[in-house]
């Protein structure tokens, strides 16, 4: 009987396909980007606005106030700004690689034609920008900071395509959000290469250890998430301690995190279905049989979604709405002074993100395509790889993230300066160029 109730169901709805599955968390992850793109927005405008205020040194120096915790003889102590981006943007790089594991296991990263496309924007997007920069900065005090323009940001740019709607293909969406996620992971790699101090291998080597554990309980089919939350900030602390940036222990565990689900629909709907086999029991709510169905079946709902699922649909609110903006706010303020416009760090800042970016983007594209590497989609013109390549040039959270890192405090407000300008000319003018290449905003074929 359950058999035939359930054939009736399957007929009453159309067939379900891949990408039914994968469509719903797509449009959810670009609709929170988007919004959280405004925030962000927010926030950075009332930092710069407090920031060349009346207020703008108690402002900036709440930012400096120290905290931290003793364990025995290991101290860990911060600048509050330092906790911010040391700390909590790890969750920003766990969740981006959740977001890297799910496009790899099933999304477009899954076809590797389609995967070469975004893969080849981003090198060129990385790779060109830093090599203009360091033409221009080679033996000056800014040289360092070349990695501060390889990185894109992903809510500004996904927020800039939500102002163009249905005038731009999906294939773009795509594109730009692998692009953006590619962007990232290779920004953390920067980091933990470029800019990490000496290293302490002992540390390093618990660090290792949590991970291999991390992964034993996986295979050994531990499901609780707060126990590999504890595991996960001992890693955190060890990876801290060896001298390696710590914001990449989040890189790595959302890579290990399983994109799987553990539970299939057809077994979730004869668990189900088992429930409602039994009748109404009047034994109260003792040791049941029928109760211990329904424990099974509260599992089993839970496990049709995968851990990559189910973390990304948590965390990616907080992300967006609370540690970005939080991030922005503690790190965008900066005293605009005219005399920065003309400084060499400004100027090679800005010629990184404006011209190298859109130029590495379009050409690496263009490359990996003529090559044969990549596949271009039929509705995604070069015109418009040119105005994603513009906005890919909005560096905001990674460039202020990477330039904290990289310059000294005589030239980091400079810096900031040419991510500001940069990021505001690469969204202007990108959305010039994609409004202008759909002028009458029909709504445009998406790509499959």
């Amino acid at each position: 009987m359950s058999e035939d109730r359930q054939t009736d169901g399957d007929l009453g709805r159309l067939p379900r396909e891949l990408v039914d599955r994968l469509r719903k968390p797509f449009a959810r992850f670009l609709a929170i980007e988007a919004t959280a793109g405004v925030v962000l927005l927010s926030f950075t405008v009332a930092a710069l606005l407090i920031s060349n205020s009346p207020w703008a040194h108690p402002f900036l120096s709440v930012w400096e106030t120290q905290v931290g915790f003793q364990v025995g003889a290991l101290e860990f102590a911060r600048s509050l700004r330092d906790w911010i981006n040391d700390g909590l943007m790890t969750l920003f790089f766990f969740l981006v690689a959740l977001e890297l594991k799910r496009e790899l296991v099933l999304g477009e990263l899954n076809n590797p034609r389609m995967a070469a496309l975004s893969i080849a924007g981003a090198l060129g997007g990385m790779l060109v920008p830093a090599a203009f920069y360091l033409m221009l900065q080679s033996g000056r005090p800014g040289e360092s900071g070349w990695g501060t323009v390889m990185a894109t940001d992903t809510a500004f740019v996904i927020a800039c395509l939500a102002l163009l709607g249905s005038r731009i293909p999906q294939s773009l969406r795509v594109f730009m959000l692998s692009l953006a996620i590619v962007d990232d992971i290779g920004a953390i790699l920067v980091v933990a290469i470029g800019y990490s101090g000496p290293i302490a291998w002992g540390a390093l080597a618990l660090g290792a250890l949590g991970i291999v554990i991390v992964r034993a309980m996986a295979l050994a089919g531990f499901r609780g998430f707060p126990l590999y939350f504890l595991v996960g900030g001992m890693v955190w602390l060890a990876v801290d301690a060896s001298g390696i940036h710590a914001t990449v222990t989040g890189v790595i565990l959302g890579l290990l995190t399983p994109a799987r689900r553990w539970v299939s629909d057809e077994r979730l709907h004869a668990i189900l279905d088992r429930v409602v086999a039994y009748p109404a029991s009047d034994e109260g709510s003792g040791d049941t049989k029928d109760r211990h169905t329904l424990q099974v079946a509260e599992v089993a709902a839970r496990e049709t979604l995968s851990p990559v699922e189910r973390l990304e649909m948590a965390l990616h609110p907080w992300v967006g709405f609370v540690i970005m903006p939080l991030f922005a706010f503690a790190n965008a303020g900066v005293p605009i002074s005219s005399g920065d416009l003309a400084n060499s760090v400004t100027v090679a800042v800005f010629v990184g993100f404006a011209l190298g970016k859109p130029i590495g983007v379009l050409a690496f594209s263009w490359l990996a395509v003529r090559s044969g590497i990549a596949l271009r989609p039929p509705d995604l013109g070069w015109g418009l790889l040119a105005g994603g390549g513009l906005l890919a040039g909005i560096g905001f959270t990674m460039a202020l993230f990477i330039a904290n890192l990289a310059f000294s405090p005589s030239l980091i407000d400079s810096a900031k300066l040419g991510i500001f300008l940069a990021s505001v000319f690469s969204a202007v003018a990108g959305l010039a160029l994609l409004r202008g290449l759909s002028p009458q905003g029909a709504p445009a074929r998406t790509a499959r």
